[in-house]
């Protein structure tokens, strides 16, 4: 799969690094030469410099036999005029980054015009990661399957947790609820669980089920009052939705044309001038009664040293905005709830459809594809359209290899948390979970007889 990337930002070199690493055929076009010069260098790949929206350019760089190409450069104008381009000189699918909250707001009516496979928002991503993660309070990250019926939430077992020493076995028999714990990561070492493995504090679970039953196992006080350190785009597109759920939202910014700005875009929200690394102004503002702390300054020491903070004030939900990778995993394990990442939450999306996209090509039935616990796990969508071996065999006579899980199943409107006497049929929508790579249907998983 020939992929052309415009663009050698924050957004586009991390894409660049993680389709490289995944051996795709990448296409780097950047103005600046240094940086292709440092990205030739590190990676396995082919650099043109140029304009990304110039047609010279991009027939130098194959774009006419592209398969896909992502315009992430500077300007949400040279992206949408790079995809359009592209289209015209025959690429097969582009995706274009929009920041522009107005731009983004009228997508739908641009990307039939533009020819855009998909439109990204850096800041967009981010928010909806965090608000997902504020929404269930004991859990990190947040994936959707089946068209957002089925999540897989990470959950982290906190210290003295009434999880602690029980097993999934008795997990499942005291809760009576319909949940699947099928991966955990313990330290540095990641487990495809069965009935017998016990749960121990600082666990981080990852559990499939419907969003109802999702909330039932991590059910507390729902949270009301939320401190936003930061009134920058994912900021105002947090506060937003946050605001739409009835929740009260206070942001801190020190700049104040943001604050008039804020407060004209967000008149329900309290806006508040002030540097937000100011422990006396926290506690005046309230932070030791916020059920959440957001920090998403400009900088990640600053966003770090406040969630910490907010740590020994004993706030329930803390996230940090961290866009250095290298820092992201260095604080992971700090007790913080949720590292996001802007560049990372837009890659990942990206990443998704790519892999979608080589799926197709392959004719594998994959319908959407996340990676786990730093891309160790894969959780993986499939469509089951026709009659095969393992259709109709109840899951008690069919064997597996090690490390992999069937986690749900979508049947007619309904999700399924399967039993042994489930099986599998045509025309459903199977999540499974697997430490294998490429994965290309369900038969890879399958124990030969």
């Amino acid at each position: 799969m020939k992929i052309v990337i415009i663009g050698d930002g924050k957004v586009g070199h991390k894409l660049t690094i993680q389709l490289s690493e995944e051996n795709y055929d990448v296409v780097l076009i950047d103005q600046n030469e240094g940086k292709l010069k440092e990205a030739l260098n590190q990676l396995d790949i082919l650099c043109i410099t140029g304009d990304g929206a110039d047609a010279k350019v991009q027939k130098e760089a194959g774009v006419p036999g592209a398969d896909l190409v992502v315009a992430c450069a500077s300007t949400d104008e040279l992206n949408m005029l790079s995809c359009l381009l592209a289209k015209r000189l025959g690429a097969k699918h582009t995706i274009a980054r929009v920041r522009n909250p107005i731009y983004y707001q009228q997508i739908d009516l641009l990307k039939e015009d533009l020819r855009l496979s998909m439109a990204v928002n850096p800041e967009l991503a981010a928010a909806f990661e965090i608000s997902r993660s504020i929404l269930l309070p004991d859990t990190a990250k947040v994936e959707t399957f089946m068209k957002g019926k089925v999540e897989m939430v990470e959950f982290i077992v906190k210290e003295r947790s009434h999880l602690g020493g029980v097993s999934l076995a008795e997990l499942y028999r005291k809760f009576q609820i319909k949940v699947l714990v099928c991966a955990v990561r313990r330290g540095s070492e990641v487990i495809i669980p069965n009935g017998d493995f016990v749960i121990h504090d600082g666990d981080r679970l990852h559990i499939v089920a419907s969003h109802k039953y999702i909330e039932e196992f991590g059910k507390r006080k729902e949270p009301k009052n939320i401190l936003v350190c930061g009134g920058g785009k994912v900021g105002y597109y947090l506060a937003k939705q946050l605001l739409g759920l009835g929740m009260q939202v206070k942001i801190i910014e020190q700049d104040w044309k943001k604050c008039e700005d804020l407060c004209d875009q967000l008149p329900k929200a309290t806006i508040i001038c002030g540097n937000a690394a100011d422990h006396d102004l926290l506690i005046e503002e309230g932070i030791e009664q916020a059920d959440a702390l957001v920090s998403l300054t400009g900088m990640d020491e600053e966003n770090i040293i406040l969630a910490l903070f907010a740590k020994t004030k004993g706030v329930d939900k803390i996230v940090a905005k961290v866009n250095e990778d290298g820092r992201a995993q260095l604080v992971e394990e700090l007790g913080i709830d949720l590292i996001v990442s802007a560049k990372t939450a837009t890659a990942d999306a990206i990443m998704s459809y790519v892999r979608a996209r080589q799926n197709s090509l392959k004719n594998v039935n994959v319908e959407s594809m996340y990676q786990l616990v730093g891309g160790r796990v894969e959780a993986l969508e499939f469509i089951i359209k026709e009659k095969t071996e393992y259709t109709d065999i109840p899951f008690k006579d069919l064997e597996l290899k090690p490390n992999n899980l069937i986690a749900c199943i979508g049947r007619k409107r309904q999700i399924i948390i399967p039993d042994g006497d489930e099986s599998i049929q045509v025309g459903d929508s199977v999540v499974i979970v697997t430490t294998q790579k490429k994965v290309k249907d369900i038969t890879d998983i399958l124990a030969e007889q």
